[in-house]
Formats: C-alpha cells, structure tokens, sequence
C-alpha cells in the first residue's frame, strides 16, 4: 500500500489463514497493521497484490459484499436502538427472512451472555456489554471471517483482560476465522492461533504464540514481545557471544559470522538472581552484577541489575517469589546466571 512521497505502510505482506483460526497482527503505532485489516475489509484499495477470501478474489468487491464482520474501537453502535434492534440491523440490511431474526438475534445475544438484556438501549449498557453486542452484531449473519481493529483499547486494564477470554470463547465455540489488530502483547498471546509480529509496514515474524516467543528471528521481536535486555558484542568462531575478554555462550540465530558484530538479547524471565555465583547451580552462565534499581509490580519484582565484565551492560530480571520480594537492596552485590539456550544471538543491524 504506498501512501505517496515513496511511503509504504503495507510493503510485500504475504499470509495465508486457515478456516477456524484466529489471528493477530500485532506491532506498534504505523506499523502497518490498520491499513492491512482495512484493506482486507475493503476501506483501503492496495496498490498491489491480490486478496482472496476463501479462495475467490475480493478487490473489486465493496465492503459490505466481503462477507465480513467487523468490531472496532470505536463501535458504531446505534445509540436510538436497543441491544436487540443493533443485533438485527445487519441481518435487515442483507434482507433475512423476518420470521428468523428474533430468533437468530436472541441466539447471538445468549452467545454473548447478554440473553437478558435485548430490550435495554446502548446507553443503559456498561462498557463490556456494549462490546458484546457490537461482537453479536459483527457474527449474528455467520461471516466468513471476522476482522477486530484494537476493540478493547478503550477498556480498563481488569475489564479488557476479561473480554480477551470473552473473545476466545466465543471463536472457539463458533470456529469463524477471525483476524484481530492490536498492539497489546497481552492480548495476541491469550487469544491468538497465530501472530503475525509488524513494524515498518513488513512482516517481522509469523508464528504461533509459543514460538513467536520463545524463538524470535530478529531483535525487533525481541524486544517487542516481552521484556528482554540486549548486550551488543561480536560473534565467536562457535556462535557464541564476546564482549571484551569475555565470552558467553548462547544460540546463534540467522547467519552469524564469526568475529561480526552481534546483538544478543535474553528475557527477564529467564535470568536467575543469588546471593553467589555457586547458588546459581548449573547454570550456563554465571556473572556478578550489582543491583542498581528495584521496581515492585505486585505480582512480581523486577531488578536492575550492571554487569560490569559485560562493559556495564544492564540487565532486566523479573523475581517472582513473592516471601522473598524485599531480598536485595539498590547497592548491594550479586550474582546472575542463565543457560545458554535462553541467550538469543542475532548478527548486527547494518
């Protein structure tokens, strides 16, 4: 999709989506993943490409003959109208058989668990539950695929991390394909089949949620997904890391060359904090570091941590033991180890 001025907010973007599956586009703002779902929908023409949905080419088709159903931020849900009424309007406009709809619409509504509030107006509605009809509305005519653009951005923390498990359940119980957009890392990881990972209009990664994390291809993934901390070095003849006179082992990945400049990045999570290198066990590798801030997050404690024989790189640990959250202090002298495996290498940005 070129915007002009050589601007391409959607560059060579290639996938193919199975029935039934759910998925997530997911980067940062302008990345690229609104325009692609509006292209889908058809609010967007592309300037190349073809997209086909169930294997008939759409591009010429206007939106409301794509078979889509759509939920967005913004709902767009009439506001003179109850619950019920909002619900039937797609299914008048595609001209059902009157007959059927109070049928089908209280069907969609008990989906949705709102079975008892057709009659209420939108305005008498809470936030999720204005959610939910706009999701009983976008599925009651059974679409082919259902296309979500960032519904639960306006929600609260405790409210949109209910809706999640609300969107899984109720793709799992009718199995319609569906492709949501988001830039909550949260959410493409409860919901998703797949994940498709975005930034500078390209596709950075594709992969089902578990790999996409736990097996990154590039930094940018990386340190998108999750919070990881990056140690810049050069690669050694075995693919390991050398920062200075010191070499640390980890897993090269995509083509690093020996003696090139390398990006190495672990997760939080995957750091192990001790009093002592020797109570770090078996650990790959063991560093020791001093802690140079403590953020408390309720569930957990995150340390900052310097290693002064990697250069003073930093370090992001996440501690998890919640009768030990108080065990180090800014200042105090300590140790940190992982294993190999969880030291992700990646050549240099050139």
């Amino acid at each position: 999709m070129d915007f002009g001025g050589g601007t391409l907010a959607v560059n060579d973007v290639s996938f193919e989506l199975e029935r039934g599956r759910f998925l997530t586009i997911l980067g940062p703002s302008g990345s690229g993943k609104t325009t692609l779902l509006r292209m889908i929908a058809g609010f967007q023409k592309q300037t190349a490409g073809e997209i086909t949905i169930n294997g008939k080419a759409v591009d010429s088709a206007p939106p409301h003959r794509r078979s889509i159903g759509m939920v967005f931020q913004k709902l767009a849900l009439f506001p003179h109208m109850t619950a019920a009424e909002n619900v039937a309007f797609p299914l008048k406009m595609r001209r059902f058989n009157p007959r059927q709809i109070k049928g089908r619409v209280a069907q969609f509504l008990d989906l949705v668990k709102l079975g008892d509030y057709g009659d209420r107006r939108i305005n008498e509605l809470s936030g999720g539950q204005q959610q939910r009809v706009a999701i009983a509305r976008a599925l009651v005519f059974e679409p082919d695929l259902l296309l979500l653009d960032e519904p639960l951005a306006a929600l609260d923390v405790k409210l949109r991390e209910e809706m999640q498990l609300e969107f899984r359940r109720i793709q799992h119980e009718l199995g319609v394909t569906t492709i949501n957009v988001t830039h909550d890392q949260r959410e493409a990881l409860v919901v998703s089949d797949d994940i498709i990972v975005m930034d500078g209009g390209r596709v950075q990664q594709h992969a089902d949620p578990v790999n996409l994390y736990r097996a990154p291809q590039n930094p940018f993934v990386a340190g998108f997904l999750g919070l990881s901390s990056f140690v810049e070095g050069t690669a050694t003849a075995d693919g390991n890391l050398q920062v200075g006179g010191v070499v640390v082992p980890g897993m090269a990945q995509g083509d690093v060359v020996a003696g090139a400049p390398v990006l190495a990045a672990i997760r939080a999570e995957q750091i192990r904090l001790a009093g002592t290198q020797a109570a770090l066990g078996a650990c790959d590798m063991r560093l020791d570091g001093t802690v140079i801030d403590t953020i408390f997050e309720g569930e957990r404690q995150m340390y900052v941590v310097e290693v002064g024989a990697l250069r003073g790189a930093t370090f992001r640990v996440y501690h998890h033991d919640p009768d030990s959250f108080g065990l180090f202090a800014i200042g105090d002298s300590i140790a940190l180890g992982w294993n190999r495996s969880d030291l992700k290498i990646f050549p240099a940005a050139a």
